[in-house]
């Protein structure tokens, strides 16, 4: 009778095992529906109170809920519209074509007129007369940009025609830079050709500019910018030859901004380049770099001495050209040039490229032949006080004429 009699407590103690169990899950469920309402109640009520670990907890389960963002998401937009019309305001030009009185017609290039101006009421920065660039129709806003921010580059050198101001808002675009006396030094050589072929001073004086044109070269190459279009008449003169300046960076190309170094590697097919200024390997592979600025350097020197005439005279379509420059041959030896110029214009058109001097070197060859000059002159200066005039813009070496 008593093994019998346990069989039915057992049954009932079970039961009321499970009743409680399930008792304890209903209050752990609860319980668990509260904690995980807490993430989505606190954030809008205390939203500069730290957020405790437990709640990113809850969150990395489940994400918490859209509308709190809102109000952030909308605070942002509304800021960005803001900052996008303050840029609106802070763009607008801060002078037009028509605040520009157009006195003389310096050079016209392919993508912009040089003129000598100044403002109709007042004046540009201090400058009652500068120079400017009024870009053509169709320059497109980014190269005037990529224009601008390279000459910003290159303030304060003596040898590179400065920036004053800019107008990159409206058409036509504008560039504002100081003042130059004589315009191009191409159409100084032209006009003065006569005067100055009877000179005996003259190679002494081209040498001079020369050694300017190579001081702001190699300020260039210090900045790794590549001018990519170097020639005589992209170079003004204020006092010749004391003061000339590198100018026109409309095709320079600023290494630094470029993805790579070997990014000098370019061609656009649709951009006109001055072919007759550029070297062979910019035809053969593609390939303009540093020392394609050092071989348009020995093209300057070469114009400089035939008083700006037009490299390679005798050939006419831009076919020949490239096909005389591909072949090796290089411009006739200037009459009258001076042996060590003769010399440093046939190192810069080395072939290959790599053999070219740099502009350091350059700088310094030309150095050396003023140092000569200066020895060999009739005027009591020392050679090393001669070169300190030179880069002071003195004139006490000869007499100025120009």
């Amino acid at each position: 009778f008593v093994p019998g009699s346990v069989l039915p407590v057992l049954p009932s103690t079970l039961f009321c095992r499970y009743r409680s169990a399930l008792k304890t899950i209903r209050l752990l469920r609860q319980n668990k529906m509260l904690m995980s309402a807490v993430p989505r109640v606190e954030p809008p009520l205390l939203p500069m109170r730290p957020i405790p670990v437990v709640v990113e907890e809850e969150e990395e389960r489940e994400p918490p809920p859209k509308s709190p963002l809102r109000p952030s998401t909308s605070a942002r937009s509304s800021s960005k519209k803001l900052w996008k019309g303050l840029q609106q305001l802070q763009q607008d030009p801060p002078f037009t074509k028509s605040d520009l009185n157009l006195l003389q017609l310096i050079k016209a290039g392919k993508e912009g007129v040089f003129y000598q101006a100044r403002m109709t009421r007042g004046t540009c920065k201090g400058h009652s007369m500068f120079t400017c660039k009024i870009s053509k129709e169709g320059v497109r806003l980014k190269h005037v940009d990529m224009e601008v921010s390279i000459m910003r580059k290159l303030m304060h050198h003596k040898n590179i025609l400065q920036l004053l101001d800019w107008n990159a808002t409206t058409e036509p675009y504008i560039l504002i830079m100081e003042y130059v006396s004589y315009g191009t030094l191409r159409t100084f050589l032209q006009t003065n050709r006569a005067h100055l072929s009877a000179d005996p001073e003259l190679q002494s004086l081209l040498t001079i500019a020369s050694y300017h044109i190579a001081l702001a070269m190699q300020h260039l190459r210090s900045k790794m910018i590549i001018h990519c279009d170097l020639a005589l008449r992209n170079v003004m003169v204020n006092k010749f030859p004391w003061e000339v300046k590198v100018a026109e960076f409309g095709l320079a190309r600023d290494l630094t901004r470029m993805a790579s170094r070997r990014s000098s590697r370019w061609r656009n097919p649709r951009q006109r380049v001055p072919l007759r200024w550029y070297p062979p390997e910019y035809f053969k592979n593609n390939y303009y770099s540093y020392k394609g600025d050092v071989w348009a350097f020995g093209i300057v020197l070469w114009e400089m001495q035939t008083f700006g005439t037009l490299p390679y005279p005798n050939l006419e379509t831009s076919e020949q050209v490239v096909y005389h420059i591909c072949m090796g041959h290089k411009n006739t030896n200037p009459e009258g040039c001076r042996p060590e110029i003769l010399h440093i214009m046939r190192d810069c058109w080395q072939e290959p490229y790599t053999l070219r001097p740099s502009f350091t070197d350059i700088v310094c060859m030309l150095e050396s032949i003023m140092e000569n000059d200066a020895v060999s002159s009739s005027m009591f200066l020392s050679s090393s006080l001669f070169v300190r005039i030179c880069k002071n813009h003195s004139m006490a070496f000869v007499v100025q004429k120009y």
